[in-house]
């Protein structure tokens, strides 16, 4: 039953790691609305020159997104160092005690449920077929033959910034001028509202607070900015 519950765990750790990919996708896409968003919405409260709207929007996608994969590759790269570092250990302290590794992982199994001889039997046989990630599972919660992405999580970043940024570039850059901004301002909250659902669907949470919070944080962001290209326009 133990060994069962184990398998089941890591079953559902692989999970919850598929869909953290997933909601940190949909957030990196939320933070390139908002931060794309509040750019242009700023630069169209100081001018209405679409090129210039443009060259403000584009120059904030590109260093958004860029700036969004290199704090992403750094991050996990940390993380993968911290798991390495932390399977080298394991690995050292086998080769040193193998015997009070086995009692370790026998214990484990015994504080589980399994009777001690079963303890004993379970923690052998999987420290024979694989010691190492025996003990990463258990003790680590790692999987010993998987490492995480650093290139992987700085890809994923970077395209969900970038498809976020897009939406409000594209609603500035291609509506007449007497109307860009408010069709701008609503495609945003249109957008805002999907990715507030789908990442609180993601997370198990009702949607309707993370929906609203996602609204006004991007109203927010919008209205400040504007106010703030309002006031250095009328200096010009």
């Amino acid at each position: 039953m133990a060994v069962l519950q184990d398998t089941t765990i890591v079953a559902q750790q692989s999970l919850s790691q598929r869909l953290n990919w997933l909601r940190a996708g949909v957030l990196g896409a939320n933070d390139g609305i908002v931060s794309t968003a509040g750019l242009v919405v700023g630069v169209a409260g100081a001018t209405t020159d679409s090129v210039a709207l443009l060259i403000a929007g584009l120059a904030g996608m590109v260093a958004g997104a860029l700036s969004m994969a290199g704090g992403e590759y750094v991050s996990v790269s940390s993380q993968r160092d911290s798991e390495i570092a932390a399977l080298r250990q394991q690995e050292d302290e086998l080769a040193a005690d193998p015997d009070g590794k086995l009692r370790q992982l026998t214990a484990h199994y015994a504080e589980r449920g399994l009777s001690t001889e079963l303890a004993g039997r379970v923690a052998a046989e999987l420290t024979q077929h694989a010691a190492l990630d025996a003990h990463a599972r258990v003790f680590l919660n790692l999987d010993a033959d998987e490492r995480v992405s650093p290139g992987a999580a700085a890809r994923a970043s970077l395209f969900a910034f970038l498809a976020g940024s897009v939406i409000p570039l594209l609603a500035m850059v291609t509506t007449p001028a007497a109307v860009r901004l408010p069709f701008t301002v609503l495609a945003v909250l249109v957008a805002l509202v999907i990715t507030g659902y789908v990442s609180a669907r993601l997370g198990g949470a009702r949607p309707a607070r993370p929906v609203v919070r996602n609204v006004v944080v991007g109203s927010l962001a919008m209205g400040i900015t504007y106010l703030v290209g309002w006031l250095v326009g009328q200096q010009l």
